[in-house]
């Protein structure tokens, strides 16, 4: 009867433990201001449809990747893979980020609508935010300065630009202005005639204009195809594989309505 009566009382411990597994109330997203749109319009819909909240923070890629070191975020949003040394840092604290591709981006050039220059080679681009290249009578536009407008340096979108135009390493001019977001660049640009600056390819309207790079324009077809020299893709990190309702927000990308969204925001489906 004692014996019963111990097993019972195990039985009904182990079912309580079970049941008070608590589910994940808050996915917590925090990175990249490009992947931003994407991640508000996700935790938007995901709210709406399963009742948990998502909160989404835009400080950067470089401080997403820190977060997800760090456990104060569920998903990193990253514009660029994490490096070898956030990567380092992550084993060393246990834990083991795991990328998901969200959508395609192109980096678009921009100036002021009213500048006439619609063509950069990347050579050309490369040679005015390193300094080589001062005034716009150079390449084909009027006797002007150019205001060179870059990102902030935990930007992702800065890492991408630099390695897919500048080049790793290379320096750029010490007068360039320095933006936080994409939003602060495309405004810059938008009120300074003689400004450039680089934005993701969501971010571009009619304030601003995508010039052609190689002879290519920046829009949803060139980059998809790969024809376009200056895209990348925009990542979701978690530590380890995703599970339960962080795995259905992390595979939104793959469905119709998440490819919707995408689209709708002006990045690229894979």
């Amino acid at each position: 009867m004692i014996k019963k009566l111990l097993l019972l009382v195990a039985l009904l411990s182990f079912t309580a433990d079970a049941g008070s597994a608590t589910p994940v109330k808050t996915i917590v997203l925090d990175g990249s201001t490009t992947v931003g749109p994407v991640a508000k319009s996700f935790a938007a819909y995901f709210t709406r449809k399963y009742g948990v909240r998502v909160s989404v923070s835009e400080s950067g890629s470089g401080n997403g990747a820190k977060s997800l070191i760090n456990g104060s975020c569920t998903i990193a949003t990253l514009s660029r893979p994490m490096k070898d040394a956030e990567l380092a840092a992550a084993r060393t604290k246990g834990v083991t980020p795991v990328a998901t591709v969200v959508a395609m981006d192109g980096l678009a050039i921009v100036v002021h609508p009213s500048n006439p220059v619609r063509a950069l080679t990347k050579a050309q681009i490369s040679s005015i935010y390193t300094g080589r290249i001062t005034n716009w009578k150079q390449i084909g536009g009027p006797n002007a300065n150019i205001v060179v407008i870059q990102r902030e340096s935990n930007s992702g979108t800065a890492e991408s630009f630099k390695d897919l135009v500048v080049g790793k390493g290379v320096q750029i001019k010490g007068s360039a202005e320095t933006q936080s977001s994409n939003g602060s660049v495309k405004s810059r640009v938008s009120s300074t005639p003689t400004a450039i600056g680089y934005l993701g390819l969501g971010f571009v309207d009619r304030s601003v204009k995508a010039v052609a790079v190689n002879g290519v324009l920046p829009d949803v077809k060139t980059v998809k195809s790969g024809s376009y020299p200056v895209a990348r893709p925009l990542y979701f990190y978690t530590n380890g594989q995703p599970a339960g309702v962080v795995k259905q927000f992390v595979d939104l990308p793959k469905t119709a309505a998440g490819k919707g969204m995408i689209s709708e925001l002006g990045f690229v489906n894979r």
